[in-house]
Order: C-alpha cells, then structure tokens, then sequence
C-alpha cells in the first residue's frame, strides 16, 4: 500500500465501488483529477482482493478521520482514532490527511464561533447566505442559531435549506472570503496545543543523559510534582522492547513474577513475546499458566505493576547497570 500513489488508491477505489456508483463520484471531482483517474483506471487490468480490502480501509478510516478533525479539531480527532484503531494506525491514518492536504469544510470559521456570535454576526445577512452557512455547520448548532432569528427570517432561511440543491464552487470560496473577513474580528482562531509533559518528555528523550538529569533535579527544585510526571513518562512500560536482551535480563533479575504476571495482563503479544524471549522456557511456562487462570483485575492495579517494571528499569539505568537509549548521546560500544 505505501508504494501505491494517491491515483492509483482512487482508481482501485472507484473500481471497488462498481460503475454506477463511481460515475457519481467522478461527477464531483475536478475534470483535471478525472482524466488522472480514469487513465489509471483504463491501464489497470486486475486488482487483488487485498489490494481493494486494503483501500476501502484506508478510505474509510481517513473519511472516518476527516469528519473527527472537522467536528472538534486534530486533539479530539487523535483520541477517538486511538481509542478504535490503535496508536499506531491512528497515526498513520492522520499522516494520511497530512500528506494529501485535505481541504477543510468550508465555512469552518463559522464552526469554530458560539451561537450568539453567529446570531450577531448573521441576523443582517442575506436569508440565502444564512441558509448556506448553516448547511454546513453541525446540526445541532445550526439548529440553535436558527431558533434565535425573528419568526419571519426563520421561516425564510428554513425554506432555503431545504431548498439547495447545488451552489458552485466559486460561489462558496467568494461567500466564505467575506464571512471569514467579518468573522475575524470577533472570533479567537484555532489554538494549537503545543507544549506541555509531552513535549518536554519528546524533548529530553533526545537529549543527553548529563541535559536530562540537569532539567530533572532543576525541575525537582521548583515544581517536584511536575518533575516526577515528567520522570514517569519519559519511559513507559510498553518501552521495555527497546532494551537489549541482556538488559531486559538483568530487569526481570529484580522484578517479581506476581508483579511481571500483573504488568503482562492483557498487554499485546509483542511485548509478551519480546519479554517471554528473555527467560527461560520453564519460567514462560509458569508465567502463561499463571496468566491463563489469572481472573478479571482493575487497570489501576496492572498500570502500577508496570509502573514498579519501569522504576526497576530506571533505577538500573541511573547505576549504569542497563543502558536506554537516546538520542544525543554516545552509544555504547
């Protein structure tokens, strides 16, 4: 799939899609993006099972995607992709938007701003105007703003509603220029989230070890609850893989089976694997055993369990007995 270009994904897609239903996508695309697709589509002779499963996956998961961004920013978009797809491919899906540049909803200003702004700001427009705008904003805001304008504009701008059909590119972008103009002024634009523990962990994961114990006990100093929020993160338990064996050997030396067996629970089998790898195939024997008859338990409980694992880890590393990577730093040799 990562070596398919954005053309090749959409051909395979329309062909998925069947003739009749394609046309009618086709019909919204620009006639440059046509005469693209349709080239691949008629030079495209057989396309795999996989190959189509894997598109219309990839299709729905970035519409999917999309729509999160579109109803509450890339923050809320990124937590409900982690939560349905997983970390890794939540990011790969908004990598995705990133890379192709999807163009946002028009109108997004308009999204952003409270109803009473969008009352003010558009009693005075013309009722078609209105009616567009609100075509293209959530429901339930629409809806809202809507119930705020005298009796007679209500009905105008209703009657509009559910009477647009079609509006032509070029009269949207002139529309959403002048409200954007208007809106400016009284609307606090998108704030990206920057900084915070994350970045400071992303940081000092790149930094030298000397940089990072002189930021720590600086830190300590001033703010020791947000030194040690820092320190908890700045290597998790799922990090563990990637220690070398004899490390993670020396780890599991001074971890206890009850608090290992608490910190596997319900962990995926590539961290099982990679740990099982560097022990002895009795103590892989006991250890599954143990977890197979191991009964419902609190996520509180297992997260402090891998919690002592990672104090285990750092306390090692702080003595120089294990090595974690980092950037910045000499390597070992």
């Amino acid at each position: 799939m990562a070596q398919l270009s954005g053309v090749k994904k959409a051909a395979i897609l329309m062909i998925s899609l069947g003739s009749e239903a394609s046309s009618q996508v086709m019909k919204l695309l620009p006639d440059s993006m046509i005469q693209k697709v349709s080239y691949e589509i008629a030079n495209t002779d057989y396309v795999t099972p996989e190959e189509k499963n894997a598109v219309i996956d990839e299709f729905v998961d970035t519409a999917t995607a999309r729509q999160y961004v579109l109803d509450g920013g890339i923050d809320y978009a990124k937590d409900l992709l982690v939560n349905s797809l997983g970390p890794q491919r939540a990011k790969e899906v908004l990598d995705v938007l990133n890379t192709i540049q999807l163009r946002e909803q028009p109108f997004n200003i308009a999204r952003r701003a409270n109803e009473q702004q969008l009352v003010n700001l558009l009693v005075e427009e013309h009722p078609q105007t209105i009616a567009l705008i609100l075509c293209y904003m959530q429901a339930e805001k629409a809806a809202s703003v809507l119930s705020e304008f005298p009796d007679e504009l209500q009905s105008d701008v209703a009657e509009r509603v559910a009477t647009i059909s079609a509006t032509s590119p070029e009269t949207i972008q002139r529309i959403e220029k002048v409200m954007e103009d208007k809106f400016s002024n009284v609307v606090d634009g998108e704030r990206e989230n920057i900084g915070g523990v994350g970045a400071l962990v992303d940081i000092l994961n790149s930094t030298g070890r000397s940089t990072e114990k002189t930021i720590l006990a600086g830190l300590e100093s001033r703010q020791p609850e947000l030194a040690s929020e820092v320190q908890a993160n700045l290597f998790t338990f799922e990090d563990i893989t990637t220690l070398q064996a004899l490390d993670v050997q020396k780890v599991l030396r001074d971890v206890t089976n009850d608090v290992l067996e608490l910190a596997l629970k319900g962990n995926d089998d590539r961290i099982k694997d990679f740990i099982f790898g560097n022990m002895s195939q009795r103590a892989v024997e006991n250890i599954k055993e143990d977890l197979e008859f191991m009964g419902p338990t609190r996520l509180s409980a297992v997260e402090e369990a891998q919690q002592k694992v990672v104090a285990v880890i750092r306390k090692l590393d702080e003595r120089g007995e294990i090595y974690i990577g980092r950037g910045g730093q000499d390597s070992i040799v």
